[in-house]
């Protein structure tokens, strides 16, 4: 397995990406996969873990900083926009079709937590990517707006989006806007904002598990008003007959958001639950990560064969 540096366009905006190619020789071009990273994530975190796995399984795969963050670039540094991030799974199939080692009737699209949301509407809207698989799935406006158990106190999303209108503003004065911080000091403070899932993702972002420089520790305010309008789920009976599989760990609290996003699903779906794991055990636990790559490869595999 080899990986390489790449770079292409999003919109105007240069993204960098990390390609993984298998080691062994090919006959004619391969079937390949982009993959999308987590909300606060970076090509080098699980994303990258699932590109390289897959390019081991004899898949091209890509991984790739979004537009506003990691090595990517786009003004300002920690935006988290959706219709953005969706266009960038657009691009990356873009980036693929112009490889000669891809067969650019055989491209898949992973996603992982905030990705898994993304790329629903990136294929409802992209007949070039034959098949559809999440990880974790979440869509990142009703985590803000709901909570990721589903359960917050509406009232909490209305005070974010005064936060988010007073930036605006200090912006427009010519001055600083205020970040929103992603995380908090400590994980005993994680676990008391949020839970066992707020406590685990403080684990894998912000201790030595998983940290990675570029990882976003804050985003702009600006982002909370871009997703209080969208809607990851809406189009997903777009996708229509190209199939879909949606991992989901047991112990996940976002689980839900999976459940609905299969329901609206009017196609060949599966949704496939990894016993004992929670949302974050599914980003780089192997006990979790090895059956969902097993998954994952036998889905694309014969999704993308019957594409060609």
């Amino acid at each position: 397995m080899a990986k390489t540096t790449v770079a292409f366009d999003s919109a105007g905006i240069p993204l960098v990406g990390d390609l993984y190619t298998p080691g062994s020789p090919a006959e004619s071009p391969r079937p390949a996969i982009v993959v999308g990273h987590p909300g606060s994530g970076v090509k080098e975190q699980t994303a990258g873990l699932y590109a390289q796995r897959l390019a081991e399984k004899g898949f091209v795969t890509i991984a790739f900083d979004a537009a506003y963050q990691g090595e990517s670039g786009g003004e300002p540094r920690g935006l988290e926009d959706p219709s953005h991030r969706v266009e960038d799974l657009k691009a990356a199939v873009s980036y693929l079709t112009t490889r000669s080692e891809v067969d650019a009737e055989r491209i898949g699209a992973l996603g992982i937590c905030a990705s898994g949301g993304y790329v629903l509407p990136a294929a409802a809207s992209d007949h070039r990517i034959k098949a559809v698989g999440t990880v974790s799935a979440v869509d990142i406006a009703r985590q803000f707006r709901l909570g990721a158990d589903g359960a917050q106190d509406p009232a909490v999303f209305q005070d974010m989006l005064d936060a988010a209108a007073r930036a605006r503003t200090v912006e427009a004065r010519g001055e600083e806007p205020p970040v929103l911080a992603l995380f908090p000091d400590t994980a005993e403070q994680a676990r008391t904002l949020g839970g066992e899932h707020g406590a685990e993702g403080f684990e894998y972002y912000r201790t030595p598990r998983a940290r990675h420089v570029r990882s976003a520790s804050c985003l702009t305010w600006s982002s909370v008003d871009r997703m209080a309008t969208f809607d990851a789920f809406a189009t997903v009976p777009l996708i229509g007959r190209r199939p879909l599989l949606m991992i989901v760990g047991t112990r996940a609290v976002t689980a839900w958001m999976s459940v609905e996003a299969f329901q609206r699903a009017t196609g060949p779906k599966e949704i496939h639950w990894v016993n004992g794991a929670s949302h974050v055990d599914l980003y780089d636990r192997k006990q979790y990560v090895d059956p969902a790559i097993d998954k994952l490869a036998d889905f694309f595999t014969e999704s993308l064969e019957r594409a060609a």
